[in-house]
């Protein structure tokens, strides 16, 4: 998946995408705005009246106090309108912040769920995590204080800059001209400060994949002794993460120091500018203290302006990787204009499919074809058994069934409408894919069994046991269907959770089944149990079985052998065996074996 696709784009084009993707956030932003011009404008009453008061209030030997007074009066109330003005603005701002946010994270959640099993096997499982976290967190605090800063502190410098021009307009170009070399500092630092960032926000989401592969993997780290070598991944991971936060720290370190110096020097350049004007180039005393006053306040938003800098940074390479994840088109495709599918049992068709990893067919070992030119057709009600060695192309026929990948070349019709055609929501109510590891919430029998049917009572629950021969287990269980499973089904045996698949898989009552059989080693009464559920589930059913013990291709109306993505033999498992051919020689092997049942 490439993340970065947004690389080059520049924060305010990046912001302006992210705005887009999240309407919310720029619901209202016109009284917004307005509100914190209000709020700016007023506080820029203080320094004029502070000017009235020195100019006119205050005459040699005499203090008008009645007029100070009055102004005092009105600088109280432009104080109030400026905190309301800003409380509210900040409200505004604030609270459409967090609603769009929570879209993004929810468009952003959904997309990867939609994404094809390429692009989640690419990406770390940590990584994807980081998305939805760290990196909407990221941007919760840009726009939340960030975004605010901005809003309120450009604003203040359109504001004071008017201000400023029309008190003295020589005074106004004297502090613009020599604040004006800070825009060129603050673009320097800003350039190497967007690489720092995205190096960090990299870091972190490689550290949170180790961390959880480091998890995930707990049971086979300590099976295999090798915990230690795995925290010192995590650690060289972490400290990584420290190294690129360190040194995008000490860039935006810079920022600040650079606002306080060109401040000072403004400064000093306009009152030395304001004392050789003077009275006699038209610039009273109160002019001058009221024109410095302003000049602070025009200064006051870069000082923290090199702060959001820093913050719209680290925002931006959050926000990019967030877009780059939204910009990897979902797999496969949906189509516009769906066709139904025929209603019962559906066919199968297979017409000249092959089918690669990458997106082009060539001779270079990364894109060599899994399968080559199949083409097949499976009558409605069939049950066929898929076997052959490893990488031979088995699971990869069961995954273009149930469409979760499209071929390279070729098509596959469901019921004779091609698969691209049929809606996603459809398929996956006529088609169900029981996969060789079936994943289990930490949650009890009957959460696991209501994630597929919603509505389900507990007797209809019970009654789909009976139905598959499996009331007697789960009688045996503790606390029988109200049992927990643990996390991701660890409190059952492989088997077992394949009992709860298939029961899970009953209770949708599909017109398809795609089935992984477990290879994992199973008692031969749990053996016994997923023989007998796996016959009631598939009976009147099409169904398509990967099929790791040959009982079960014995058991098939037809066995397809494959080898090397080809299909080599092609028919019922009695006329297999006596043809003496290569499925008859692995289901020798397979009589000969030590009677697990496991076919390499």
């Amino acid at each position: 998946m490439n993340i970065d696709t947004e690389g080059r784009f520049q924060a305010a084009r990046v912001i302006g995408r992210g705005v887009n993707a999240a309407p919310a956030l720029k619901s209202g932003i016109g009284l917004t705005f307005v509100l914190a011009l209000l709020g700016t404008g007023a506080r820029l009453a203080i320094p004029v009246l502070i000017q009235q008061s020195i100019d006119h209030g205050l005459q040699p030997g005499k203090i008008d106090v009645s007029f100070v007074t009055t102004l005092c009066a009105y600088g109280a109330i432009a104080v109030l309108v400026s905190s309301y003005c800003l409380r509210e603005a900040t409200r505004r701002l604030g609270t459409r912040a967090e609603v769009g946010l929570f879209a993004l994270r929810s468009q952003l959640f959904d997309h990867i769920h939609r994404l094809s099993l390429e692009d989640h096997n690419n990406e770390k499982r940590g990584a994807l995590v980081s998305r939805v976290t760290s990196d909407i967190e990221t941007l919760t605090q840009f726009f939340s204080w960030g975004g605010l800063g901005l809003l309120l502190d450009g604003s203040q410098m359109i504001a004071v800059a008017v201000v400023m021009l029309a008190y003295d307009w020589r005074l106004a170009l004297v502090a613009f001209i020599t604040s004006a070399p800070l825009v060129l500092v603050l673009r320097y630092v800003q350039s190497r400060l967007v690489n720092a960032h995205n190096l960090s926000r990299q870091r972190n989401a490689d550290f949170l994949g180790s961390v959880s592969e480091l998890i995930a993997g707990a049971e086979t780290l300590r099976a295999y002794n090798a915990e230690d070598q795995m925290i010192e991944t995590v650690s060289d991971s972490m400290s990584r993460r420290k190294k690129s936060n360190v040194r995008a720290g000490v860039i935006g370190a810079f920022l600040f120091p650079s606002g306080e110096v060109f401040a000072v020097f403004t400064v000093m350049a306009v009152v030395g500018s304001g004392l050789l004007i003077g009275p006699s180039g038209g610039l009273t005393s109160g002019a001058l203290v009221g024109f410095i006053f302003l000049t602070y306040r025009f200064l006051e938003p870069i000082a923290e302006f090199t702060e959001i800098i820093d913050q719209v940074q680290s925002a931006v390479a959050g926000l990019r990787r967030v877009l780059g994840v939204l910009d990897t088109p979902i797999g496969p495709p949906q189509t516009l204009h769906p066709q139904s599918l025929p209603k019962g049992k559906l066919s199968i068709d297979f017409s000249g499919v092959s089918f690669a990893y990458s997106s082009r067919l060539d001779a270079d070992d990364d894109d060599t074809p899994v399968l080559h030119d199949i083409s097949l057709h499976i009558p409605a009600g069939q049950h066929v058994a898929l076997v052959g060695p490893s990488g031979s192309g088995k699971t990869t026929i069961a995954r273009l069934i149930a469409r979760l990948t499209d071929p390279t070349i070729g098509k596959v019709f469901l019921g004779g409408v091609n698969l691209v055609d049929v809606a996603n929501d459809e398929l996956r109510r006529r088609l169900i894919v029981v996969p060789q590891e079936p994943f289990l919430f930490a949650n009890s029998i009957a959460y696991n069994l209501l994630f597929a049917e919603p509505n389900a009572t507990e007797s209809h629950m019970s009654e789909a046991f009976s139905e598959l021969g499996l009331s007697d287990w789960l009688e045996a269980l503790p606390f029988g269907i109200d049992t927990q499973v643990g996390q991701r089904g660890s409190s059952l045996s492989a088997g077992e959770r394949q009992l709860v698949a298939l029961v899970r898989a009953f209770m949708v009552k599909p017109d398809m089944l795609v089935l992984d059989e477990a290879t994992s080693s199973v008692d031969a009464l749990t053996e016994v149990r997923i023989s007998r559920a796996l016959e009631r589930l598939a009976r009147g059913r099409t169904t398509i079985s990967i099929a790791h013990r040959l009982s079960t291709a014995s058991r098939a109306d037809r066995v397809i052998m494959l080898e090397n993505g080809r299909i080599v033999e092609d028919g019922p498992h009695s006329d297999l065996v006596a043809a003496g051919g290569k499925y008859a020689k692995l289901f020798d092997q397979w009589l000969i074996s030590t009677g697990s049942g496991e076919v390499e």
